[in-house]
């Protein structure tokens, strides 16, 4: 990196290495589902529940192996600090009944981890199964419905706890639920109701909260589910300050005109932590790849402006089938490092100080000027010192890596 790129930002009060230090410490939870198409190894069958992933790219993974061999493939070429995300549905070895997961189907997981140094969170899979009746879980009429539910997700949180204990690395788990209704419901309490009563009971576990935090993530509306989602965001940011766990924002679960990165500065005022799956939506819900677009940028400058970069996780959440999907995965999350990396180049103290002194003009002009400043060479320094190439290289290693490997699966 020029001389002169550092004291560029040394004349806004920044220290590039001292950024560079910052991002590398930053903990992105890798998706492994955008290497299969949420697909998992139980052979379920099409995805149902709301989730829905298209295209149809030649080499997906099918089963544990091809999976992990994709997802070293794109670790090489993702920098930083990095855990990965799974779902249940991943599990490997004996396949058993969703209920009765446990940790024996997820050792391989924490050896493939411990192998790389990586650390592990979990899902609960409350999609895609014959015992959503109705499209209904946790929330349903039905008592044999929501034990089932209610036991699955218990068993996830003693997986997670299993994570953190065996990798030393605190794990999320995150739930999730796909319940709702098409129609303008007759019922809008009861279905919340039994939702709060149903998360009281997977509560009762309790859990080590030194190796493990819990989520529960909400969203605005999902296909099938267009007039009511039984977890609101205002059903689970009450249930979550109430019961001392995390409300997790995914970027991709809100209204299109709603400013997500405008929740963290008041959700940290009254919670330790905050948890996030990074998507970008079109127009809804579509987990498309991450692009460093406004939104994005937005998000990552108020994680770095509220100085809370080590009290989030910080986990990606897309799958997109029509591209090859390493290359999706890699240049998601590079974008998410690059947003992370403008932020920590970003003279938050002048723009505060100015904005307090009443000086909005010079805020303006400041934020305007700053895009001009040299952060793509502050880039490919951190990726030199990270072992990783620049953009001028992995892709097309990749597109090697589909031609001898990926185009030659069935």
């Amino acid at each position: 990196m020029r001389k002169e790129v550092k004291e560029k930002y040394a004349k806004y009060g920044i220290d590039v290495n001292k950024a560079l230090k910052e991002l590398a410490k930053v903990k992105i939870s890798i998706h492994c589902w955008q290497l299969d198409d949420v697909s998992g190894f139980e052979n379920a069958g099409s995805l149902t529940g709301g989730i829905q992933s298209t295209g149809d790219y030649p080499g997906k993974a099918r089963n544990f192996n091809e999976l992990i061999n994709d997802l070293d493939v794109a670790l090489k070429y993702i920098p930083g600090s990095k855990k990965i995300n799974l779902h249940a549905c991943y599990q490997t070895g004996n396949i058993v009944d969703r209920k009765d997961v446990n940790i024996d189907q997820f050792k391989a997981w924490v050896d493939y981890a411990k192998e790389r140094n990586l650390g592990l969170d979990y899902n609960p899979t409350i999609f895609s199964s014959p015992m959503l009746k109705d499209g209904l879980s946790l929330s349903s009429p039905d008592k044999e419905i929501r034990d089932y539910w209610i036991e699955h997700c218990i068993n996830s949180l003693k997986i997670t706890e299993y994570f953190g204990r065996e990798l030393k690395q605190k794990s999320l788990c995150n739930i999730w639920i796909p319940d709702g209704l098409k129609e303008v419901p007759a019922d809008r309490l009861g279905p919340r109701k039994r939702l709060k009563e149903s998360l009281d009971k997977i509560l009762e576990y309790k859990y080590d909260k030194k190796v493990m935090d819990v989520s529960v993530e909400s969203k605005v509306f999902g296909i099938g589910v267009e007039s009511y989602t039984v977890g609101s965001n205002e059903f689970y940011l009450s249930y979550a300050m109430k019961n001392n766990i995390l409300c997790l924002l995914d970027t991709g679960h809100f209204h299109p005109t709603e400013n997500v990165a405008d929740k963290i500065s008041s959700l940290i005022l009254f919670s330790p932590k905050l948890a996030f799956h990074v998507s970008r939506p079109v127009r809804w819900d579509s987990d498309h790849v991450l692009k460093l677009n406004d939104d994005l940028q937005d998000v990552a400058d108020e994680l770095v402006k509220c100085d809370i970069l080590d009290k989030v996780y910080l986990g990606l959440d897309y799958f997109d089938g029509s591209i090859n999907r390493v290359a999706a995965l890699i240049i998601g999350a590079r974008n998410m490092e690059k947003a992370l990396l403008k932020a920590l180049l970003t003279p938050w103290n002048l723009l505060k100080e100015a904005q307090d002194n009443y000086d909005h003009t010079r805020v303006l002009a400041l934020q305007e000027e700053i895009k001009t400043l040299p952060w793509t060479e502050v880039w490919d320094e951190y990726c030199k010192k990270e072992g990783c190439l620049d953009e001028s290289g992995w892709y097309e290693n990749v597109m090697e890596y589909e031609k001898e490997i990926l185009l030659k699966r069935g």
